[in-house]
Formats: C-alpha cells, sequence, structure tokens
C-alpha cells in the first residue's frame, strides 16, 4: 500500500542565456498570452512524446512478427518431436521395453551381459533424449505464444495512448490556433511562440534534464551520507529513526554535484522546497514521495507538477523525467534488513522510520 508521505516544491534559477530575447519581449506579456505560450509549449512536448510512443510502437510490432516466426518455427519442429516421442512411449506400451529386458536377463555369459546391458542403456538414453527434446519444444513453444500475448497487449496500450495523445494534441493545436487568431498582436504572439520553442528545444529541455541527472546521481549515492553524518541515525525498539537535516543536506548534495551547488534545499510542514539564484531561466517542480515495497522498499518520488519560467509543463514531460531519473530512497542501501514504515517532514527536517525486516535487497 502506498503511503504519501511528502510534497515536494523546487524552485531552480538556472545559469543560462535568458528565455527570449528581441522586440517580441519589449512589452509586458499579458495573462491570455502566457496562457496561449504554455498551451503551445505543451503541443511540442505532447508531439515529442507522440514520436516515441511512434518509435515504441514499431519495436513493439517488429517483436510481435518476430514472436509469430519463432511459434510458427517451432510448431514445425514440435511435429517432428512429437512424432518421435509418441513411437518411443509406444515402445514403451507395446512390449520393445519388456523384450530388450528379457534378452538381458537371458544372456549366457558376463561378456554378453555387459554388452547387451550397453545396448539398452544407448536405446534409453536415445529414448529419454528425444522425450527431454520434445519437452523443451513444447515448453519454448507455450512461452513464446505467452510472450506473444503479453506483446500483442503492450501493443493495444500503445495504440490506444497514441490515438488518445493524437486527439488531445488536435484540440490544443485547434486552441492555440483559434486563440492566436484573436489576439490583439498575431504576429507578435507566434513570434514568442516560435522563440519560446526554439529556445526550450535547443537549451531549457537539456538544463533541465542536466539538473535531474544531477540531483539523480546524488541520490543514487545516498548510501554516503550517514559516513557523514552517523548521529543522524538512532536505534529505536524493533528499528530505527532517521533524522535528515535541512543544513546537512545541503552540504551533502553540494559536496556530491559542484551543478547543485547554488541549490537551497528546506524542509518546511509537509513539504520540502529547494531553491537556487542564477539568471535566465527558472524551474519549479511540486511533487510527492510514496513509500513503496515492490520491487523492493523505496520512498519514490512523483512529479506533481512542472513549471518552465512560469509556463507549466506537461504530464508527458513529467513522466518523462520521473521515469529517466529516480530521485527515489532506498533505506537497505543506509542499513540491511530494514524497510521505511512512515516519514513526517516537520520544520527543519526529515524524519523517516525504519522497521527491522527479514527482507534483503538483493
Amino acid at each position: 500500500m502506498h503511503r504519501a508521505i511528502a510534497s515536494l516544491c523546487i524552485l531552480i534559477t538556472l545559469a543560462t542565456i535568458p528565455l527570449l530575447q528581441g522586440a517580441a519581449y519589449a512589452a509586458p506579456i499579458s495573462e491570455e498570452d502566457l496562457k496561449i505560450m504554455e498551451q503551445s509549449l505543451s503541443i511540442v512536448e505532447i508531439d515529442r512524446d507522440i514520436s516515441k510512443v511512434m518509435l515504441q510502437q514499431q519495436d513493439t510490432e517488429r517483436d510481435t512478427v518476430k514472436l509469430t516466426k519463432q511459434i510458427a518455427d517451432k510448431s514445425i519442429q514440435i511435429e517432428s518431436s512429437r512424432e518421435r516421442a509418441g513411437k518411443v512411449i509406444a515402445a514403451y506400451y507395446m512390449g520393445e521395453r519388456e523384450t530388450l529386458l528379457t534378452a538381458l536377463l537371458s544372456v549366457n555369459s558376463l561378456s554378453d551381459f555387459f554388452t547387451v546391458w550397453d545396448y539398452y542403456q544407448l536405446i534409453s538414453e536415445r529414448n529419454q533424449d528425444i522425450l527431454n527434446t520434445y519437452q523443451q519444444e513444447y515448453i519454448g513453444l507455450r512461452q513464446a505464444r505467452e510472450d506473444l500475448d503479453q506483446t500483442s497487449r503492450e501493443l493495444e496500450k500503445i495504440k490506444q495512448r497514441l490515438l488518445q495523445q493524437r486527439e488531445r494534441l488536435v484540440a490544443l493545436q485547434q486552441s492555440v490556433e483559434s486563440s492566436i487568431s484573436s489576439s490583439a498582436d498575431p504576429e507578435k504572439l507566434r513570434q514568442m511562440i516560435q522563440e519560446l520553442t526554439s529556445y526550450w528545444q535547443n537549451v531549457g529541455l537539456h538544463e533541465v534534464r542536466r539538473y535531474f541527472k544531477a540531483l539523480s546521481q546524488a541520490m543514487a549515492n545516498f548510501s554516503d551520507y550517514l559516513k557523514d553524518y552517523g548521529d543522524s541515525l538512532a536505534s529505536i525498539k524493533g528499528g530505527y529513526i532517521l533524522t535528515i537535516r535541512e543544513k546537512e543536506l545541503n552540504q551533502f548534495l553540494r559536496n556530491k554535484n559542484k551543478l547543485l551547488g547554488d541549490m537551497t534545499f528546506r524542509f518546511t510542514e509537509q513539504r520540502m522546497i529547494v531553491q537556487g539564484s542564477k539568471e535566465g531561466l527558472e524551474l519549479s517542480i511540486e511533487g510527492h514521495y510514496t513509500i513503496e515495497n515492490q520491487p523492493q522498499n523505496a520512498l519514490i518520488f512523483h512529479i506533481d507538477k512542472l513549471v518552465f519560467n512560469g509556463l507549466e509543463l506537461p504530464d508527458t514531460t513529467r513522466n518523462e523525467l520521473e521515469d529517466a531519473f529516480d530521485l527515489g530512497f532506498y533505506p537497505q542501501q543506509l542499513v540491511p534488513f530494514i524497510e521505511a514504515t512512515e516519514a513526517k517532514i516537520s520544520e527543519n527536517e526529515l524524519t523517516i522510520t525504519l522497521k527491522l525486516s527479514l527482507k534483503s535487497r538483493n
């Protein structure tokens, strides 16, 4: 059962070039224009997601063709194996096996006995090989069919997602085009959208991914936290309490990656806030952690809101970053045979209850 334990709001100001340049931004931007630009940025990201889904669809379709061919080949192989296996089984029931045993017991000398015995062994081993081959080919055929069924289900989900995203894209495009046409200065607005799109594709997305990567790498080495701050882990009956303090967390992350040097992590009631200050680009992230137990006990971070220079990005971008960069916390990297059962955020610190568990990480 998942337990939501904290909402996370991050405001990062990155060092980069100004968002947009030129006459298009000489005057303040209205809220309506900002909304249109936000929708246009969503169009760019949804379109990018559609391209990814189409590639995934192509790969899955290739897998389907490959598995279908494997099933056809295995079906031919198994027919031959089934025929041979049938003859072996028939021999057992029609007395050929007993005939060999009778011959074995009827020999008059020890040397003849071993000669017949070797012959009997060869026949038995050969028969067993035939039966084993049939069994393995049958298992392989059954597995290939199960794989094909699974791949077919995945392909259907991909097609449905692709259809939904295309419908969503068309609706947004129609909305944006209608809003641009009815705006006070359509040409100016188109120019701003074009500049925003170019900036996001060439700079913004790269910078966002760079900072997410830095955070993910730092969290991957979170086991080093206790080496620096051993007193943050206190023993209690049946487990431990891990206390992560603002000052220590900031020090730890900054030491792990210089890119995080301009970021400040702050704990407040029911949320963690991270702030940075440099010119040019602003990013805010809101999300939460859940305690999950599959495939292992962990505090997994989920992005609920992602805002780039005041423009909210769609769920496709959030999901992509969430999948690509693991910001989770894995208790058993700190101490084996424990699992997180509860986490609370209060002023200036995050406390996590860790209970002893017989399950250990792989």
